[in-house]
């Protein structure tokens, strides 16, 4: 073997046994691993240079060899960095993701002991991770903190509420009165007094809405029917009276508690439809919705003043059901067919009324019916003297339905002329 071939056999040898001391495994798991295995050995170092920068270590090596070197020395050192680029490459990654991982994956540290890493891309990444993760982690002590505070006020509203309410309930104890009623939401029953000073005592109605019936409307004003949708309203009346003339007879009383449970519902349906309308359409009513409401209402608490005078028997509440049920669908349906009949019908309704209350009158003049003391709620609610007595109540009765009857006849003559109720303004106030 000459001595160019023994230097070839040489260099080769040299290479093999530099790239098995150099070898890596292909994947490192663990970011923390240790400096002496992820960096490479002594002798590498010493036969390349190696930029340092994070960024150029990604890079393939640049090896500097003395020019002394042969052909085959040189072919052999070419062999050896090629066959170790890839394991550099790795090394250098393992190497960057060990400096990177605890400072982008890690616990958030304050700014003043944030490193930052210089030249390269990576030092561009810790710049702007830290921050966000910073943020993020100042947004939650932030919204955590808050959570507290909410749930401390709300602790303390609670029980102040608690305290407030055992307070009244001892209070209430104290003065032999029932304990009142607590609420979370912090709504209180209002406690009124009356003008002479009484506690007031309704809660269907209140002060304010409390009235002096005007009793100079002219009682004896009839719609003559001419068209006829008007003689099909009358005469439907008409024929509803009959039945109720031969089962109440004179007793007139429960004539008018019958009479106000029917004559409640065409206001609080006309209020209704009228409302849902309004709703769709996107328009005004004319103030007609809270006209229909107020009869509705007003009409109502004639049944609760009635109520304290008349005592329905089991059967006249059965029947009470049975009309109401009826009556109600009936006009639901003739309202939505015709709006100005309804209203023509109601007006019709409360004439009859007004003869009704007319007979009451009489025999409560003649003696028939004992004229008794007025109850207190008709009282509080028409204003009457204390010393009021039951005639005095039917006469605002019969008041408060004449003004009935022109309302619901005004509102069928807007109709029958073509025009809508929202056009025409409604006669809020009109008792």
């Amino acid at each position: 073997m000459d001595e160019r071939t023994q230097k070839l056999s040489t260099s080769q040898l040299r290479a093999r046994k530099y790239s098995t001391s150099q070898a890596e495994p292909p994947f490192i798991p663990r970011l923390a691993s240790s400096a002496r295995s992820a960096t490479p050995s002594r002798r590498a170092l010493a036969r390349r240079h190696v930029v340092k920068s994070p960024s150029q270590s990604l890079a393939r090596p640049q090896v500097r060899e003395p020019t002394t070197t042969s052909f085959a020395s040189r072919a052999a050192a070419h062999q050896a960095g090629s066959s170790s680029s890839a394991m550099s490459s790795r090394v250098a990654g393992s190497v960057l993701l060990r400096h990177l991982g605890p400072r982008v994956f890690g616990p958030t540290t304050p700014a003043a002991q944030r490193p930052l890493l210089a030249g390269g891309e990576g030092g561009a990444v810790v710049v702007w991770a830290r921050p966000l993760s910073t943020s993020a982690a100042e947004a939650a002590r932030e919204e955590a903190a808050a959570s507290k505070d909410n749930v401390a006020s709300t602790a303390a509203a609670t029980a102040e509420a608690m305290q407030a309410a055992k307070a009244q309930a001892v209070q209430a104890a104290k003065e032999g009165g029932k304990s009142p009623v607590s609420s979370y939401w912090g709504i209180v029953p209002a406690k009124l007094v009356n003008k002479d000073g009484a506690e007031w005592k309704w809660s269907c109605f209140r002060p304010w809405e409390a009235y002096t019936s005007d009793t100079t409307i002219d009682l004896t004003k009839h719609h003559k029917p001419k068209v006829l949708l008007d003689k099909i309203a009358y005469w439907t009346v008409k024929s509803l009276r009959v039945p109720t003339d031969i089962f109440f007879q004179r007793r007139y009383g429960c004539r008018a508690m019958m009479l106000e449970t029917v004559a409640a519902v065409p206001g609080m349906v006309g209020g209704m439809l009228l409302h849902l309308r309004s709703l769709r359409r996107f328009e005004q009513s004319g103030g007609w919705i809270r006209a229909l409401l107020e009869e509705a209402e007003n009409e109502r608490m004639h049944l609760m003043t009635f109520m304290e005078v008349a005592k329905p028997k089991w059967y006249e509440r059965a029947l009470v059901l049975a009309v109401q049920g009826v009556f109600f669908n009936a006009y639901f349906l003739g309202y939505i067919v015709s709006p100005k009949f309804a209203h023509r019908v109601v007006g019709y309704l409360e004439e009859e009324a007004i003869h009704s209350y007319t007979e009451f009158l009489r025999d409560l003049e003649a003696g028939r019916i004992e004229n008794v003391p007025a109850p207190r709620i008709a009282i509080d609610y028409w204003r009457l003297p204390a010393d009021a007595r039951l005639k005095d109540v039917v006469t605002v009765v019969r008041a408060d339905e004449a003004h009935h009857r022109d309302v619901n006849h005004f509102a069928a003559d807007i109709h029958f002329q073509g025009l809508e109720l929202n056009k025409t303004p409604a006669p809020l106030g009109y008792h």
